[in-house]
């Protein structure tokens, strides 16, 4: 699923290094449910759509280490 890029404010994660990063909109995220992630190095690209359930365990996998 792809998501409109142009018009969300994006973040940039904590755990990227410079060059490699992922971007991803909160607030869109908060307002739908569908969290927009994308490259940073080409921001008129397309935006995965992930589910937010499926991000908050992502999310948790890195912190714990267990990904």
């Amino acid at each position: 699923m792809t998501t409109e890029s142009s018009t969300q404010q994006w973040v940039k994660s904590s755990y990227s290094n410079s060059g490699t990063c992922v971007e991803w909109a909160p607030r869109t995220a908060s307002a739908t449910g569908i969290v927009p992630v994308r490259d940073s190095k080409n921001p008129g690209g397309p935006a995965l759509g992930v589910p937010a359930t499926a991000f908050a365990a992502f999310v948790a996998g890195i912190k714990s280490g267990e990904l």
